[in-house]
Parts: C-alpha cells; structure tokens; sequence
C-alpha cells in the first residue's frame, strides 16, 4: 500500500504536468466559494451595521410613534396614517403614571436652511427635542451643554449643533455663544455633538437640536410626537415599562379592548429581526446561486478527471503492474481531486474576503470578516472535491492491468 505522501506527491506531480487543465478545472469552484465568502462576509456586516447604526437606540430604550417603525406590509403603514396623533400632554401623562420608566422624551423633526454671517446649509434637521432626551438620545455632547427644564418650559432660542455645522461655520472658532438662524429664528448655540457619520451614504451630523416647545412655537404640531422612553433597569423591567407605557396610551386614547393598539411600540429587537428576516431571505437566494457555481465547477472537475483517466489508462496499467492495488490508484486519483478543489476554494476565500476588506476600507459598511467563514469555504470546496472526484477515482481504480497496458 502506497503511503499518503507518496499519494500526495503523486498527485501534485499530475498536476504539475497538466497546468491549464488544473487551472481551468479550479475557475468554476473559485468563483462559487467566493461568492459564496463575499455574501456571507457581506450579511454578516449588515447585521453588525443594522445593530450599531440603525438599531442603536441606546440602553433599555424603546419608541412609540402614531405609525409603525419596521414593516413590510404597506397596507399596516395607510391603516395607521388614520391614527390620532400623540400630543405633549400624552408624554406627560406616561412621565407621571408610568411606573417603570425612567426617563419619557419626545421629539419633532423637519427641515429648515441654516444661516451663520455669510454662510448658509440648506436642508439640515431641525429636531425638536425634550430635555430629557439628553440622557435617552444615543448623540453625545461633545462640547457645552445641553439646553434645561426651564429652557424649554419658556420656549428660549437655544440649540445644539452636528458636526457639520461645526465644520461648515465655524471651522477656526469656538462656536459657544455664536448665533446661528434657521426657521426665521435667531439661536445661540450652547452646544456641540460628536460627529455619528453616515448610514447607508445619508449623512447625520447636518442637524440641529433646539428645546420641544421652541419648536412647536416655530412650527406648530404637524405631525406626531415620537417618544423615547427609557426603562430602569433589566430585561423584565424593559418588558413591564413597555407595559405600562401600553395600558396608559391605550386608556388615554379610549382604545376599546380586544382592539388593537392605535400606535407602535418600537424596539432595537424589532427593527433587528425585521432585517434579519429580509437579509435571510437575500442570503438564501445568494447561497443557492453560489452553490449552483460550486456544483458546476465540482462537475467540471468530474468531467475533467474522466478525461484525465482515460488518457493515463497506460500510466494505470504500469501502476497496478509493479504492484499498486485498486485503492492506490484510488486514493490518488481522488487526492487530484481533492487538491483542486481545495486550491479553487482557498483562492475563492481569498477573493470573497479581498472583497470584504476593500468595501470596508473604501466605505463605512463594516463587513465582517471572520474565521469560521474561511473555513467553511475551504471544507465545502474539500466536500465537492471528494464527491465529485469519486466516481472518476472509482472508475480508474477498476481498470483491468491487462486491458490497461494494451491503451495506446
């Protein structure tokens, strides 16, 4: 019996000898395992870029809107379009009643340009925000402070600013005490934000924040309140604020019972398994097309290794004449089989993985790259080697010595 690094040897030296045959056996196994690498690497980083950037609503926190957050089903979104709205009094009636939250804020959003001097931003955020969004909001305050209770009980001129305001106005400066305009209204600026960057190429830092009631002075309620409520606490307590949050709304709102809730309770859970639930459907799609790749490239490899045993069947016939055994020829036949596959697929790793990295270097998606993705590459491409080079291996192995000699 031949030893394996004689087999090994063996079979190197047959592909040696067999270059672009070898090579073009490998491109249809390369490029389905590099698929294959790229999605997963690419799903894996969207799950890892949906947690931190789109679902970071911050510890125990959950939000509740007229509408809902995450849906696929638009027929939910124009049933809720007839909901009342929510109103300050409705925030102040969970601060008051709701035993398990902590901190309740609200918040409005439109647009508005931004003038400084000369300078001008069109089309920044002009958020409304509560005072108590200074400790449930996930931005930072980077430098300053943020506006207070009494601030925003008078409706005073006062706001917070993005970076890119920073950087657009006052790029040289200390911008504390500077006087911005938006909305027809003249605001000193108390504070700064850490810069956020961009999700899904939308930039975050083109806002403004400024007191709630300051706000519904300059624009009135047009649209719903958004609440943040922050729970105390763990998991359960997360659970029995939303709860209580629910009971509340729903009596304020004379919501009968067994009817369903005329507002949406959001939580970083939901928007989470919603896009889990999308980005498994887009995997699986992505996953049969890139096996489909490996099969073909594995039936090439089949196709390639019959062929290759009907022009040694004379190399077969010496081998079994000076004593090799059926499971010699066997073995070495599928050790071709096997080196292929797995050379075809350590190269797949490595374009699927060269495209990862060169789509988080260039953008901010945080592909992930990790080591048990690589392995699976390489022990599917050494499955499809071994099964698809069997019946070629099989085949040689039963040659006749005899019949195998004669082969011109």
């Amino acid at each position: 019996m031949i030893g394996v690094t004689d087999n090994l040897s063996l079979a190197v030296d047959s592909i040696r000898a067999h270059k672009l045959r070898a090579a073009l056996t490998v491109v249809g196994l390369t490029m389905g395992v590099a698929t294959l690498i790229a999605v997963m690497t690419l799903v894996q980083g969207a799950n890892v870029y949906v947690e931190q950037k789109i679902a970071d609503l911050g510890t125990n926190v959950f939000r509740i809107a007229r509408t809902p957050f995450a849906v696929t089903d638009f027929t939910v979104v124009t049933k809720a379009l007839r909901n009342r709205y929510l109103y300050v009094e409705d925030m102040e009636a969970l601060a008051e009643q709701c035993t398990h939250c902590q901190e309740v804020g609200a918040s409005l959003t439109s647009t508005s340009d931004v003038l400084y001097k000369n300078l001008q931003l069109q089309d920044a955020n002009l958020i409304g925000h509560t005072p108590t969004m200074a400790t449930i909001d996930t931005r930072t305050v980077q430098l300053g402070r943020y506006f207070t209770e009494v601030e925003d009980r008078h409706a005073a001129a006062v706001c917070l600013i993005g970076d890119r305001l920073v950087t657009e106005f006052f790029p040289d400066s200390d911008p504390l005490g500077r006087v911005i305009r938006a909305a027809g209204t003249e605001f000193t600026v108390v504070g700064t934000f850490e810069k956020i960057g961009s999700v899904l190429g939308q930039d975050q830092d083109t806002f403004l924040v400024i007191p709630l009631r300051t706000y519904l002075k300059l624009r009135g309620q047009r649209n719903s309140l958004l609440f943040s409520v922050k729970a105390e606490g763990s998991e359960p307590t997360f659970s029995l604020a939303q709860d209580d949050a629910r009971r509340i709304l729903r009596a304020r709102r004379h919501v009968q019972p067994g009817k369903d809730d005329d507002f949406f309770i959001g939580t970083a859970e939901s928007y989470i398994s919603l896009w889990k639930s999308i980005s498994g459907a887009f995997f699986a799609v992505f996953v049969m097309v890139s096996s489909i790749s490996a099969v073909v490239g594995g039936i090439v490899i089949m196709n390639v290794m019959l062929v290759s045993v009907t022009e040694r069947t004379k190399e077969i016939g010496v081998r079994r004449a000076v004593g090799a055994t059926q499971s010699d020829v066997l073995r070495q036949f599928l050790m071709e089989s096997v080196l292929q596959c797995l050379a075809g697929g350590g190269i797949g790793v490595a374009i699927g993985f060269g495209c990862a990295v060169a789509l988080r270097e260039l953008t901010s998606f945080p592909a992930a790259v990790q080591t048990w993705v690589a392995a699976l590459g390489v022990v599917l491409s050494s499955i499809i080697g071994l099964f698809f080079g069997i019946y070629p291996a099989v085949k040689a192995s039963k040659l006749d010595p005899v019949v195998a000699l004669r082969a011109e």
